[in-house]
C-alpha cells in the first residue's frame, strides 16, 4: 500500500493496533445470535450521521455498546435526487491517496465516551468525481452524453474499489481502533442501500451490455433456449438487447408471460449485478481481516419498494453467500399509528440461511429535529422537512412507536439500530428508559424458540414479483399491501421466500399464504396438493383474485380478490383452525416467548392462550398470572405492551 497524502503519512503515525476484535454470527439457539470476542451480545446498535459526544455517552448508559458510523470514499451525497451532501468529508483523494481524518475523529468521539464500544463501519463506497472524469469506461453513460459516478456492472470499478477498500481496512487493522471495530456495512448506490441510482436505469456503458450477454449465455446456455424464452428466433448471445426499463408505462396490466421475458431478463440481471458486488464487497472484508470482522448490507426490499429498476430482486441468491452475515432495511414506511411496520424483506428466509437481520429503526419521536437545524448546508432547502421526517406530536406516542420497534424485534427473533438520524431523536429519559429495558431483557430473559407459540401461518412472496409489473410498483403494492391487515389477525406469521418453500419446513402451519405468485411451477401445485393432504389450508392470490383450497373441500375461486382486511383474513384463519390470540384489530405480535400489542384505541383486550402460561410484565418486573390461559388486559389509547409468556 502505497500512501503519498501528507495528511495520510500523518495519520498511519498512529498507533499500530495490537489487538482486534473477532465478531460473527452463531446459530448456538437455533437462531443468528451475535457474538463478539466470544460473548453474546443483544443485537442492538446505535447509529447517527451526525455523531455527538453528548448523545454517545446517552447511549452507553442505556448498556447499548454497539456504534455504527458512516464513511464516505467520494463527496458525493446519497440522494441525487433532493441533492443531499455527504455527511462526512472523502477518504478517496486520488490514486493512493486517502484521508482518514473523519474516521478519526468519529472513533476518538465514541471511545471517549464509550471504552467498552464495537464500531461497525458503513462504508459508501460510490467513486468522488475527479475518478469519474478520470474513468469514464467505468462510469454509467447517460443518454445525454454525460458521465455518473459508476457503472455497477463495470469491472474497473469493482476492481478498483475492492483495491480502495482493501486498502482502508489495512490502515483500520494496523491503527489503535482495530480493537474496536466489529464490522464493515458495505453500501453503495442511491440512499446507500444498493439501489440504482435513477440516472443508471438508462446506463448506455458498453459494458454493461456486454455482461448482459454473458449473463444470458450463462443462464440459457444455448441460443435455442434463449429464443425460445424471448419467443424471437432472431436473438442471439451477440445481438440481444436490454429492454428499455425506464419507458413511460404503457400498460397497467401484468406482463405477458409469454411476450415479455426479455423484460424480466433485464431485472433479473439488474438485480444479480447488485448482490454480485456486495458478495464481492464482503469477501474482501473477510479476506483483509481473517474473518474477523462482521460483514452487511442493505438489501432485498421486495416487501415495500415495488419498482423493480431499483434492483432488490436476487435476495435468494445473496442468502448463499458465504461472507455476508447480516441484511438490514429500514421498516417499511407506513409510520402511522396502529399499523405494523415489517421489514422490507422476507426475515424468516434470511434467519433460515444463517444471517442476522438487523432492521434500521429510524423511529420519529416528538422530538426529532430536521436536518437543516442539525448541520451546515448538508440539506437542500425544502428538502427532508415534512411528511415522513415529523414525528407523532407527544411523547407518549414516540414512546409506543419505540415499545413497537422493541416488540417486533423480540418476538421475531431479529435485531437492529436506533438510528438517530440527526442527532437528538431520542434524547429524553423516557425514550432513553425504552432503549435501555431492551437491552435489558434480551439479557435477563434467556433465548427461545418458542415451541408452543410458533406461527400456524406461513406466508410465501415472490421477489421477482414487481419484474412483471409495467406500472413500476402500482400493481405489486395490490398485492403486497396485505402485509398491513395480517398484523391484525391476533397471531404472528412466517414470510418467506417463494425459493424457500422446498426448504423451510411446514408441519407447524395451518395454513399457507402463497401471496403474488402469478403462475405456479407443477413443483408447487405439487406442494399444494401435499399440503392439504396434511390438513392445511392454502391461498394462492395471483393477478387475478384468490384460490382456496381447504383440505377435503372443492377448490374456491374469487375473482379480482387482492386485498383483504384484518377481520376477511380472521375468518379465514378461524376457518383453518389457526389459533387467534385476540380478536380486536389491534397490532399483535406472539413469538419466542414475547407478546405484544399496539392499540390506537386502547381499551379491554381479552387475550386467550392454547396453553396455560406464566405471563410477566417484564417492564415493570410483575407476575401477572402464575398460570392461566386467559389474561384480561386494559390498554391506554395510543400504546404499546410488551408480556413475556412462559408456558406451562
Amino acid at each position: 500500500m502505497n500512501f503519498i497524502s501528507i495528511v495520510v503519512l500523518l495519520l498511519i503515525g498512529l498507533e499500530s493496533g495490537e489487538a482486534q476484535s473477532k465478531a460473527e454470527i452463531r446459530l448456538d439457539t437455533g437462531s443468528p445470535t451475535l457474538v463478539i470476542d466470544g460473548e453474546i451480545y443483544p443485537p442492538y446498535a446505535y447509529m447517527s450521521y451526525l455523531g455527538e459526544e453528548e448523545y454517545y455517552k446517552e447511549i452507553a448508559a442505556t448498556g447499548i455498546h454497539i456504534y455504527n458510523i458512516p464513511a464516505y470514499l467520494g463527496e458525493g451525497g446519497i440522494n441525487t435526487i433532493s441533492g443531499i451532501g455527504p455527511f462526512r468529508t472523502p477518504i478517496w483523494l486520488g490514486e493512493g491517496k486517502y484521508d482518514f481524518t473523519d474516521l478519526i475523529k468519529d472513533f476518538e468521539k465514541i471511545i471517549q465516551s464509550d471504552p467498552k464500544a464495537k464500531v461497525i463501519i458503513r462504508f459508501y463506497l460510490d467513486p468522488p468525481q475527479w475518478w469519474t472524469s478520470l474513468y469514464p469506461e467505468a462510469s454509467a453513460h447517460l443518454p445525454n452524453g454525460s458521465t455518473f459516478r459508476q457503472c455497477f456492472a463495470s469491472e474497473i470499478w469493482r476492481n478498483k474499489t475492492g483495491e480502495v477498500l482493501g486498502d482502508c481496512l489495512d490502515w483500520l487493522l494496523g491503527s489503535r481502533y482495530a480493537e474496536y471495530l466489529a464490522g464493515i456495512h458495505v453500501a453503495s448506490g442511491f440512499t446507500e442501500e444498493w439501489f440504482y441510482h435513477p440516472k443508471q436505469y438508462q446506463d448506455q456503458n458498453p459494458d454493461r451490455l456486454k455482461a448482459f450477454r454473458q449473463w444470458l449465455k450463462g443462464r440459457y446456455g444455448n441460443k435455442e433456449a434463449l429464443q425460445k424464452a424471448w419467443n424471437n428466433i432472431s436473438v442471439s448471445f451477440e445481438n440481444a438487447l436490454l429492454a428499455n426499463i425506464d419507458e413511460h408505462a404503457k400498460s397497467k396490466e401484468w406482463r405477458n408471460l409469454d411476450q415479455e421475458q426479455h423484460y424480466i431478463d433485464t431485472y433479473r440481471f439488474q438485480a444479480e449485478v447488485m448482490v454480485d458486488n456486495i458478495a464481492y464487497f464482503s469477501k474482501i472484508v473477510k479476506q483483509k481481516s481473517h474473518g474477523n470482522l462482521l460483514t452487511g448490507a442493505f438489501y432485498g426490499y421486495h416487501y415495500f419498494v415495488g419498482d423493480p429498476r431499483r434492483g432488490h430482486g436476487a435476495l435468494a441468491k445473496l442468502l448463499d453467500c458465504p461472507d455476508l452475515d447480516y441484511l438490514s432495511s429500514p421498516n417499511s414506511y407506513n409510520r402511522v399509528i396502529g399499523e405494523d411496520w415489517p421489514p422490507m424483506a422476507a426475515v424468516n428466509s434470511v434467519q433460515l440461511h444463517g444471517k442476522l437481520w438487523l432492521t434500521e429503526n429510524d423511529t420519529r419521536t416528538s422530538i426529532t429535529t430536521l436536518l437543516k437545524d442539525r448541520s451546515n448546508g448538508i440539506a437542500p432547502p425544502g428538502q427532508y422537512e415534512n411528511g415522513v421526517w415529523l414525528g407523532p406530536e407527544d411523547l407518549k406516542t414516540s414512546v409506543s412507536f419505540l415499545w413497537k420497534n422493541t416488540a417486533r424485534m423480540l418476538a421475531y427473533g431479529y435485531g437492529g439500530w436506533w438510528f438517530d438520524m440527526w442527532g437528538g431523536w431520542f434524547s429524553d429519559p423516557e425514550l432513553l428508559n425504552v432503549l435501555d429495558k431492551t437491552q435489558q431483557l434480551y439479557t435477563r430473559f434467556p433465548p427461545s424458540s418458542g415451541e408452543k407459540m410458533k406461527s400456524q401461518v406461513g406466508v410465501i412472496v415472490d421477489e421477482e414479483l414487481s419484474f412483471w409489473d409495467p406500472t413500476y410498483g402500482h400493481l405489486t403494492e395490490n398485492l403486497i399491501s396485505n402485509r398491513y391487515p395480517l398484523a391484525k389477525t391476533g397471531n404472528s406469521y412466517d414470510l418467506f421466500l417463494r425459493t424457500d418453500l422446498e426448504r423451510m419446513s411446514t408441519s407447524q402451519y395451518k395454513l399457507v399464504w402463497l401471496l403474488g405468485l402469478l403462475e405456479l411451477h407443477s413443483e408447487e401445485e405439487t406442494r399444494i396438493q401435499r399440503l392439504t393432504k396434511q390438513g392445511v389450508t392454502v391461498l394462492w392470490t395471483n393477478g387475478k383474485g384468490t384460490n382456496i383450497f381447504r383440505p377435503n373441500r372443492d377448490q374456491l375461486f374469487l375473482e379480482g380478490k387482492l386485498k383483504w382486511t384484518a377481520s376477511e383474513l380472521g375468518e379465514l384463519w378461524e376457518g383453518a383452525g389457526v389459533h387467534r390470540y385476540i380478536e380486536t384489530q389491534d397490532v399483535f405480535y406472539i413469538g419466542r416467548n414475547w407478546m405484544g400489542i399496539h392499540t390506537i384505541k386502547g381499551g379491554k383486550k381479552n387475550i386467550t392462550f392454547p396453553f396455560k402460561a406464566q405471563i410477566i410484565d417484564p417492564i415493570k418486573n410483575e407476575i401477572l398470572t402464575d398460570s392461566s390461559s386467559q389474561l384480561e388486559l386494559v390498554m391506554d389509547p395510543k400504546s404499546t405492551i410488551l408480556l413475556r409468556v412462559n408456558p406451562l
